[in-house]
């Protein structure tokens, strides 16, 4: 349990990064963020695969299918959805709706998945979804007030719509991810977390290669194929794809072998702690008090979910006559 947990705080310390991204380089377009970070990532998982080959070579037909879904939803659908809501609600009502994964995913664990790793009683969970809650709504709503910027209402709704996606295409990811590692115990996750960097590879070329595209036609003005800041949008996608994609899969996938799932969700808050750190560094503040109150309940709604024990689901048979 200890060692999960840390491997969880691991990948919320790296994954937190994806909320700088967008905010570095404004002026890039969500989709090529998107392809160009997992463009990266795939790059980065060629050398991981041929060291991995032999392991790799185990994976059946319906485990790269497997690898092939994951990527799709929880790495490039997500990112996309998420890196466009950033850019058109900006980065505070974005952490706003993402910042619910905690609460979502541990909802949904315990409906869906009680079977598999036990069940959370209701009445003991409740007080820790309402702290992580409280918490995140204080965040927000703190980081809310400085908002003075004008808003495009169409941009604004769209925005809202795209972040809710994103929490449904991250809702989906981790559990699903969870599921197939525990049913997988022979398989390392350093494996898993290269197998889905290589599928994700061949998902990545044509994506970059339809926005490069798209781009070309609509907005000519722009630099292609890697914008008007190469110098800082390269390196930047390597080490998102680095940090972020693999690094930060194979702590979630560590964690997610040694955790019940429905203990996976509250861990997610790591992700929007570190977020939240890496933004204040940027800004060079200090957080406000309400900000603060907001990362004490968040801490103290964790520690109390990971206090409580999974209760075993008796299924009863009932035999026919």
């Amino acid at each position: 349990m200890f060692v999960g947990v840390l491997f969880a705080l691991s990948a919320g310390l790296m994954w937190g990064l994806i909320f700088v991204g967008p905010v570095l380089i404004p002026e890039y377009p969500a989709a090529l963020q998107s392809t160009g970070r997992y463009l990266a990532f795939g790059l980065i998982a060629l050398p991981l695969a041929w060291l991995d080959r032999r392991r790799l070579r185990k994976l059946q037909r319906k485990d790269w299918l497997e690898a092939l879904k994951l990527t799709a939803i929880g790495n490039l659908l997500y990112y996309l959805c998420l890196a466009s809501a950033i850019q058109r609600t900006g980065a505070p009502v974005s952490t706003m709706i993402i910042g619910t994964l905690p609460v979502v995913i541990s909802v949904t664990a315990n409906l869906f998945y009680n079977r598999h790793d036990g069940r959370l009683s209701w009445r003991k969970l409740a007080p820790a979804l309402v702290l992580i809650a409280c918490g995140l709504a204080f965040v927000n709503v703190a980081e809310l007030k400085g908002n003075t910027v004008p808003l495009d209402l169409w941009r604004y709704i769209s925005g809202l719509g795209l972040a809710l996606l994103a929490v449904a295409c991250w809702t989906w990811y981790p559990l699903r991810n969870a599921r197939w590692l525990r049913e997988n115990p022979d398989q390392r996750p350093a494996t898993w977390a290269t197998a889905q960097g290589v599928v994700t590879l061949p998902l990545a070329l044509v994506g970059f290669l339809l926005v490069c595209g798209q781009l070309a036609f609509t907005q000519p003005e722009f630099a292609l194929p890697f914008g008007p800041r190469p110098g800082v949008f390269v390196p930047l996608m390597m080490t998102i794809g680095i940090l972020c994609s693999w690094i930060g899969a194979l702590c979630w996938n560590e964690a997610s072998q040694r955790l019940p799932t429905v203990l996976v969700g509250p861990l997610i808050v790591f992700e929007i702690l570190a977020g939240l750190a890496y933004t204040f560094m940027l800004r060079q503040t200090w957080p406000p008090l309400l900000t603060l109150c907001g990362i004490v309940c968040l801490m103290i709604g964790v520690v109390y979910a990971m206090r409580i024990k999974p209760q075993p689901v008796v299924v009863r048979l009932t035999e026919k006559a």
